[in-house]
């Protein structure tokens, strides 16, 4: 048995794991998970992933629900040398705050700003775009030495290249004024094997539900 990979094409976490695996040269076996069809609730989902949440990744029979998890996880497996996940502790460790930036500040605000609108039909919030700015501010001091976690492509580029590819394609704010995540953006669409595949499509599926969502809230 392979790696079979429940995702769904507009997440930003199964897009970061579907790029990761392709530059490893992992194959995945995607199976996508309808969430508007409440796919994720059938009893066969729930059997593997009782948490019923996408991406989960089955590797001959080792589940993992947690998508920075899986990075890690594929990483460390399936990496020829550990450069992407690298095995000394304190370049490790700014590996790890990276990701955990993303999951605890960076992923989250901009999900305040944008969700409310999408799924409740809530106006936008000028305050909590003020929030998203600023947490990009600290992604632009990052990419100092080129990279999210120093002076190379690490799995930490994997999680936060496709959260930022995706809030770029909803259009919230002109990128123009974060040159650099303009230009790492760049870079990882030439580095990153299948990003115009396996990234960009869901990125802009996501934006497009936002616009729209924005679009139904000001007619």
């Amino acid at each position: 048995m392979g790696i079979e990979f429940y995702s769904t094409p507009a997440s930003a976490p199964a897009r970061m794991n579907l790029l990761l695996a392709k530059h490893l040269g992992v194959a995945m076996d995607v199976k996508e998970v309808d969430l508007q069809k409440q796919e994720q609730m059938k009893p066969e989902f729930l059997k593997i992933n009782p948490q019923h949440t996408v991406p989960t990744m089955v590797d001959n029979g080792f589940v993992l629900t947690e998508s920075r998890a899986m990075l890690m996880y594929l990483a460390n497996k399936y990496g020829k040398d550990d450069s992407l996940y690298p095995k000394d502790p304190q370049k490790r460790a700014l590996v790890d705050m990276r990701i955990l930036f993303d999951i605890s500040t960076l992923y989250p605000r901009f999900g305040e700003y944008v969700y409310p609108t999408m799924f409740a039909k809530t106006p936008l919030d000028p305050e909590k775009l003020k929030k998203v700015e600023e947490v990009l501010g600290y992604v632009e001091l990052f990419l100092k030495d080129g990279f999210i976690a120093g002076s190379n492509l690490t799995i930490a580029d994997f999680s936060m290249a496709s959260i930022l590819s995706t809030i770029e394609a909803t259009a919230i704010l002109d990128f123009s004024k974060f040159a650099k995540i303009s230009e790492y953006l760049a870079k990882c669409r030439g580095l990153m094997k299948g990003w115009d595949e396996l990234n960009q499509p869901g990125a802009d599926m996501f934006g497009q539900w936002f616009k729209t969502g924005l679009a139904e809230l000001q007619s």
